[in-house]
């Protein structure tokens, strides 16, 4: 099922990095970034994508989860900011003790390629490693091809897929796993 070894379009490889001075990652929450993840996820998707209204309900309901059972030793979120604005963001919920599940993995169009979206994954695979998670997964659609090489570049490997009705369209939902 591992679909980790395409090739990608030669414009989604491009790897020049980001001044490290003009983005700053931070892990400590502030009023409004979950209603900042949320729309993000909202806007662009639709734009993106052609999804509806219906994922930003679920992006809404997973981030009132995460804030309403938050535990530092099993969670964590990243947020990338350039200018005071969100760029980005990633989010680590812990499952059980040994599991975890990456979440609300997002760079905004203007700061793709240029290693952003590594940097939230390397924080994010950090975390896992210091709180001894065993495994981490995470749920991405098909169409999100350069976030599938990146996860598979890091050594996630597709391990499931169900095609369904969902968000306003019928997508081909994937699971990556990861073993640490």
């Amino acid at each position: 099922m591992n679909n980790c070894h395409q090739k990608l379009p030669v414009h989604i490889m491009e790897t020049s990095q980001i001044n490290q001075q003009q983005i700053h990652i931070r892990s400590h929450l502030q009023p409004g970034d979950i209603g900042s993840i949320i729309y993000l996820h909202g806007i662009l998707y639709a734009k993106e994508y052609g999804l509806d209204h219906t994922l930003e309900g679920y992006v809404a309901a997973g981030l009132a989860q995460f804030v309403q059972s938050f535990d530092a030793r099993k969670d964590g979120l990243w947020i990338a900011e350039m200018e005071r604005t969100m760029v980005g963001s990633i989010g680590i919920m812990g499952q059980t003790s040994s599991e975890a599940q990456l979440r609300w993995f997002l760079v905004r169009p203007a700061n793709r390629g240029r290693g952003l979206g590594r940097r939230l994954l390397n924080h994010a695979q950090q975390f896992c490693r210091e709180r001894n998670f065993k495994s981490v997964f995470l749920w991405t659609f098909s169409d999100l091809e350069a976030a599938a090489h990146l996860y598979c570049s890091v050594g996630f490997q597709k391990t499931e897929q169900n095609t369904h009705q969902i968000w306003g369209r019928t997508l081909t939902e994937e699971r990556y796993d990861l073993f640490l």
